[in-house]
């Protein structure tokens, strides 16, 4: 089993725009000449899957009548340029793995892609071939293209996917306008874009799930009650633009876009009868309770101790799941990790919906062995990405030739001084017992620094007959 990682817990609205961990800085663009005219005989591809934009999607390719995705095992932003270019778009900025856009049906066509980025076709690049594959389509592997098109590309190949109105943004807008406001916005009639602007929602069939779901996409863990009263009466001195009436949304969606709804159509001139636009009031979560009263209000409930966390991650929100029990840190199994499960871990960490959920220890894994002891190879320790050292610095040795026979603790810190810069700084220290007897040593319950609990690690340093220790 391999460790799990939430990514993008996004704390309010205003932190929508984070990239996607996929995103490759750095990746060279493939450049390709304009006369070049691109793609494959015999093959047609498409960007489906929702929501999504016109230039975003799950990739998809008929081959002999049949369409198909491809597994996102080994896909790298070099196979997402191929891939844009064969849909007519003069790059890939990004792409995105399991499933993001959805899980695609039939025929997984391409397994283990591996492409230099310059090819001039998929069919050009290395795989296990066609149809040759042990993946899901919770695999399916998608692209994000630059919004702008090969200048004379023969488009005969590409399909395009029938286009829907869709829900891609959700904002709260205050009903009051003067005035200043604090940020973020809790509070506020519910706007969703569409493509003749910001509409609001019918209220007639709301409930808390909507709410809920609403709350969530903006980044807060929760919704509470509002005073309707108030917003009746406003709604009669106003007009309103409505979009979207009859969402019905479960509750645990990840977006609005996943929940039922119905769109009003252009000529309906009966919109929302009886109804007002729908208001949603959301609870802000502990990093980012700004208002005094909402911080009294929190200091005031007993804090129990902490038992999920995330570790590993550069930004706020995001990182390696772990799980206290028993006094112990520990991770996470990621088999049948999804968006729905990652968002329980946001929401009880004090943010909103899970942006996405990782899978594969993208966040690095936890007392794993990451190097090899030897006078040859590369060897290195990685999280996200790979550093290679040289094995005189991998594997050092330890002078104990004054050290008097007794128990100690034995400990390794790396980076002391903060003298690199390190997205956290807690997993730098390594401890154990250890039991030297003149002649041998015995090193046991080796963890991190902060991988006990506060109780668990006073035992740990109240080690019996332990010796006095100089730290060097």
């Amino acid at each position: 089993m391999r460790a799990v990682s939430v990514w993008y817990c996004c704390p309010w609205g205003l932190l929508l725009l984070h990239c996607l961990c996929s995103f490759s800085v750095g990746s060279p663009s493939p450049s390709i000449s304009p006369e070049k005219k691109v793609g494959s005989q015999g093959l047609r591809f498409r960007l489906a899957g929702f929501p999504r934009k016109p230039y975003e999607g799950r990739v998809e390719i008929q081959r002999a009548g049949e369409w198909g995705t491809i597994c996102d095992d080994d896909f790298t932003l070099q196979a997402a340029h191929v891939l844009c270019r064969e849909l007519g778009f003069t790059e890939a900025i990004g792409w995105t793995h399991s499933a993001k856009y959805g899980p695609g049906t039939g025929r997984i066509w391409l397994d283990n892609l591996s492409c230099r980025g310059t090819e001039g076709s998929v069919t050009e690049c290395a795989s296990r071939g066609w149809g040759n594959s042990d993946c899901t389509h919770d695999e399916d592997a998608g692209v994000i293209c630059k919004d702008q098109r090969l200048p004379g590309f023969s488009d005969s190949n590409v399909i395009e996917v029938e286009h829907q109105l869709q829900v891609e943004e959700v904002r709260l807008r205050p009903a009051v306008e003067w005035g200043r406001r604090p940020l973020p916005v809790t509070e506020g009639l519910v706007e969703v874009r569409l493509p003749e602007g910001w509409s609001q929602v019918c209220d007639k069939g709301w409930s808390v799930h909507n709410s809920h779901v609403v709350c969530g996409m903006l980044g807060f863990p929760g919704e509470k009650r509002v005073n309707m009263a108030f917003y009746r009466m406003l709604a009669q001195k106003k007009q309103h633009s409505f979009g979207l009436h009859s969402v019905a949304c479960v509750g645990t969606e990840a977006h609005l876009s996943l929940c039922s709804l119905e769109f009003y159509r252009a000529n309906d001139t009966t919109r929302c009868s009886g109804g007002n636009p729908a208001v949603v009031s959301c609870v802000l979560g502990p990093l980012y309770a700004t208002f005094t009263g909402q911080k009294k209000q929190q200091h005031s409930k007993p804090q129990g101790e902490v038992r999920v966390r995330l570790k590993g991650g550069a930004h706020q929100g995001e990182g390696r799941v772990e799980v206290l029990k028993a006094g112990t840190w520990g991770t996470v199994c990621d088999r049948k990790w999804d968006l729905q499960a990652a968002s329980v871990v946001c929401r009880e960490l004090g943010f909103g919906t899970a942006r996405e959920a990782l899978s594969g220890a993208r966040m690095g894994q936890d007392v794993s062995k990451r190097y090899e002891c030897a006078n040859f190879g590369e060897q290195g320790i990685t999280v996200g990405c790979w550093d290679l050292y040289r094995h005189d610095i991998d594997c050092q040795w330890i002078d104990i030739t004054d050290v008097k026979p007794g128990n100690y603790i034995l400990q390794v810190v790396i980076n002391p001084n903060f003298e690199v810069a390190e997205s956290d700084f807690t997993n730098n220290a390594m401890k154990c017992n250890c039991k030297y007897d003149g002649h041998r040593i015995w090193v046991h319950n080796c963890h991190i620094g902060d991988a006990f609990s506060e109780e668990a690690n006073r035992r740990f340093e109240r080690y019996p007959g332990q010796t006095s220790n100089q730290i060097v």
